[in-house]
Formats: C-alpha cells, sequence, structure tokens
C-alpha cells in the first residue's frame, strides 16, 4: 500500500484502531526504553560521554568536506573504488551499473536504512536481479511485502504469533513461536542465498576519516557474511556517517549500542578498509563505497544541520508517546517518530509532510534520550514556524492562532476568556475534578483522556483577595 507523510492524521487514527498493533507497539518500545535505561545507568560518566560523542559529531559536521575526502583518498589506496551519488536516482543508478559490470544475478543485502530511503530494492528487481535481504527483521519485512515500521527494530510492528504465522505460511516451518526454533529455520534459508549470491550490500554506521575505513554494527553474522563471501561489495552510506578519528569512532560506538539496543557491546563489530589483497586475502574481490547525498548537503548548509549528527539508534522513536502509539507506518515515510518528523520534511519538502511537525508533544522525551542530545523538539518547532510562513497550514489553525495570540494581549480578553472557561468546564464537569467529554472539535482531547476542570478562581482573582485582606 502506498503511504503518503500527508495522510499522517488518518494513518495514525487507524493505527490506535488496530489491536495487534498496539500489543506489538506496547512491547516493543518498552523493551527499548528499559533496555537503554538499563545500559545507559550502568555508566557513571554517561552525560559525559554524550557530550563527547556530540562533540565528535559536531567535528565531523565542522569539516564534512575535508573529512570526506580524506576517507575516499585512504579507503581508494588500498583498492576500493568511491563513487558519489548526488541523489537516490544517482545512488540507484550507480549501483545497477556495477552490477550489470560484474554480470550480477543475485544480491543478498545486510541492514540499510539508506538502501530503504533510495529506493534501492526495486529498482534492482526491475532490471532482473534476485534481492535478499538478510537481516532478520528485513528478511521477514520482504518476505511479508511489508517495509520496515523502526530504524533499528524493522518488523517492531509485528507480534511472535505473525511471524510465526508468515514463516508456517511461506517458509513451511513446524508450528512453533519459540524465537529460537524461528531463527534458526530462518538461518537455514539464508545460508545458502549467501553462498550462492554475486553481490553484497551493506550500508555503514560509520566512515573512519583517519583510517579510511568503514563499520558496520550488528548484532547477526549476516552482516559479515554479506559483505566478504560474494565477489562484489557495495557499501551504500550517507555523507553523514563520516568520523573524524579512530579514537572518536570508539566513542561513539559505546553511545550507540547501548542507546540502539542496551548493549554494552554489540555482537559484531565489523570495520572494513578495502577488497581482498595479497596480505589480507579475506574478503571480496571488488569493493564499491557509494557515498550519498540526497539532500543531506541542502540541510548542511541550513539551520537544520543538527540533524545530521543522528547515529541512526531509534531511541528518540522508542520514548516518543506519539510513535509508541501509532508506529512507524503512521509517518508515510522511510523514517518514522521523531527524527522521521524532523527528516522527512527536510528530504522531502515541508509542503510534502506538513503534518508531521505536529506529530509530537514536544514533551522533550527524544532529546533526553538521544545518544548525541539533538534538540530534535526545537527543530520541530522551527518546522512548525517554516509551515506558517509558508503558508501550508489548515485555515482554520491559522484563525484560531490569530484568536488565540489577539487573546493573550489583552488582559480584558484573557479575563474573560478564563471566566468562560471556569463556567463552561463547571457545567460540563458536573461538580467533578475533570471534564469526561469536550464539545465539538475539542472531542478529540476527551476521545483518548480527561480535561482537567478550570480552577474556580483565576489567579489574579487570588491575588486581589489576597492584597485585599493583608
Amino acid at each position: 500500500m502506498e503511504r503518503s507523510p500527508n495522510q499522517f492524521p488518518q494513518a495514525a487514527q487507524n493505527a490506535l484502531k488496530n489491536p495487534t498493533l498496539q500489543t506489538a507497539m506496547e512491547r516493543g518500545t518498552q523493551n527499548g526504553v528499559n533496555s537503554r535505561l538499563r545500559a545507559m545507568g550502568e555508566l557513571p560518566h554517561a552525560d559525559q560521554l554524550r557530550q563527547q560523542g556530540r562533540a565528535a559529531k559536531q567535528r565531523a559536521l565542522n569539516h564534512l568536506p575535508d573529512l570526506l575526502t580524506q576517507f575516499e583518498a585512504q579507503i581508494s589506496a588500498r583498492g576500493a573504488q568511491v563513487l558519489w551519488a548526488e541523489d537516490a536516482a544517482e545512488a540507484n543508478r550507480l549501483i545497477l551499473e556495477i552490477a550489470q559490470k560484474h554480470r550480477v544475478k543475485k544480491v543478498v543485502k545486510g541492514k540499510s536504512m539508506v538502501t530503504e530511503e533510495i529506493g534501492l530494492n526495486p529498482v534492482l528487481e526491475g532490471a532482473g536481479l534476485e534481492v535478499i535481504e538478510t537481516d532478520l527483521g528485513e528478511f521477514i519485512v520482504q518476505l511479508d511485502h511489508d517495509t520496515p515500521s523502526h530504524i533499528v527494530a524493522p518488523i517492531i510492528h509485528k507480534t511472535r504469533e505473525q511471524v510465526r504465522d508468515l514463516f508456517m505460511d511461506r517458509l513451511h516451518m513446524p508450528a512453533s513461536d519459540d524465537p529460537a526454533v524461528m531463527t534458526a529455520h530462518a538461518r537455514a534459508h539464508l545460508r545458502q542465498e549467501f553462498l550462492s549470491a554475486d553481490m553484497g550490500i551493506t550500508g555503514a554506521n560509520f566512515l573512519i576519516a583517519e583510517t579510511g575505513t568503514a563499520v558496520i554494527v550488528t548484532n547477526e553474522g549476516n552482516g559479515r557474511m554479506t559483505s566478504s563471501l560474494p565477489k562484489v561489495h557495495v557499501i551504500a552510506v550517507g555523507i553523514e556517517k563520516i568520523v573524524p578519528t579512530l579514537e572518536d569512532f570508539g566513542t561513539l560506538l559505546q553511545i550507540l549500542t547501548r542507546s540502539a539496543t542496551g548493549q554494552k557491546m554489540s555482537v559484531y563489530t565489523h570495520l572494513m578498509s578495502g577488497p581482498a589483497s595479497p596480505q589480507d586475502p579475506d574478503g571480496p574481490d571488488s569493493m564499491y563505497v557509494v557515498l550519498i547525498d540526497n539532500g543531506r548537503s541542502r540541510i548542511y548548509g541550513e539551520q537544520y544541520a543538527e540533524v545530521l549528527l543522528c547515529l541512526r539508534c531509534g531511541a528518540c522513536q522508542h520514548v516518543c508517546p506519539v510513535y509508541q502509539n501509532v508506529g512507524g507506518h503512521a509517518y508515510g515515510a522511510v523514517y518514522g517518530g521523531p527524527i522521521g518528523s524532523v527528516l522527512t520534511p527536510l528530504q522531502q519538502g515541508v509542503e510534502n509532510a506538513h503534518p508531521l511537525p505536529y506529530a509530537s508533544s514536544l514533551c522533550g522525551a527524544c532529546q533526553a534520550a538521544c545518544p548525541v542530545i539533538i534538540n530534535l523538539p526545537d527543530m520541530l518547532l522551527k518546522l512548525r514556524a517554516d509551515l506558517v510562513s509558508g503558508g501550508h497550514t489548515e485555515p482554520i489553525m491559522q484563525m484560531g492562532i490569530k484568536a488565540w495570540a489577539r487573546v493573550m494581549q489583552s488582559p480584558r480578553l484573557y479575563g474573560l476568556g478564563g471566566a468562560a472557561a471556569r463556567a463552561g468546564t463547571r457545567f460540563l464537569s458536573r461538580g467533578s475534578e475533570t471534564v469526561t467529554a469536550l464539545p465539538g472539535i475539542l472531542g478529540n482531547w476527551t476521545d483518548q483522556r480527561d480535561f482537567p476542570a478550570f480552577a474556580p478562581k483565576s489567579f489574579h482573582q487570588l491575588w486581589r483577595e489576597r492584597e485585599q485582606g493583608s
């Protein structure tokens, strides 16, 4: 089903009415939140480490062009070929040309959000190539003709029972909802795909400029097999993944794994610095690195450049009360949750994603969870201002904000409004401390929660009475 960011309100309503999705999201997000809190809580210097990680990424942004050039020179000297892609179409064309050059028929892929972003799979499949996702979550998504709904946990929207039924139907697995049994069945199915593939495609969590090294951080062996067993390996990666030094990488790795999966260290941290050579015969015969811009340079030159610090850990998604309730698909784009509510309008244009900056309560939980302390609430507010100044808000919203501003600027109108609100909520609450059903459009609030009745007296009234009594 085709999804659009501008359909978020209706998609969110549908998600709230889906009991299976609600079960899956409650299980998945709470586990993510608790795991991160435990892992970060083990560090007595967690806040200092986050500040240090932020500084490392900020240094990388400050010197982005030079560091990318340094990375290219270092990894090219060891036999890898570096290609630059301005947008999704160019990235897809370059990767397809690599496949055609090497007469590739079968492609295995490691987990890569940037290939989801550029829509790589349909391009390769349209050219007659067989493409197999090998990350377990991505494999399940592909098997079900679905799309990922989370940066790190692609099937957070699915229950274990749904995966069981899918494997029984598509992979002829004997009935079992034991995760170990299901994983073993998928592993047995995928093993032959690795051995028969002509090309492997992965993303990269980091590019280390100092050494010319690409790094993938995974918990499954598929990443190493995808990058080393096929004769051709392609690394598709956004230009913002560059870091200056090995020391910076060491800092960022600690906060990435703890924030993403609640681990002190991931099971596999795979560093790649070139294809096989006489000195190091393991690995692919040919390695390509496709550095993908796709709007990142434009963001780099704007007031939103801070969003490029993102490590793609998914922590902001786990803690967001909106994402917790509606899941990732409601956002209608590759990136959901708070990070998606900023990235999607910046990449696709605010007019093409105008509901997303409002898909937030601005509670600040995303910034508090972010390993590099990105100020997502501030950027969401700025995007809302961009929408207003660009005329991309509903007329009724504009009228309401103008009326609210007029009232807030007039003490007399403010007092009258307060009196009316107190009288109205007193009538609606019928003596209770809360209103359970507001009228009209205001009922959208009380559909999900009670509304506290206004106090019988305003602060100004109480203050006047206090002064008169003194």
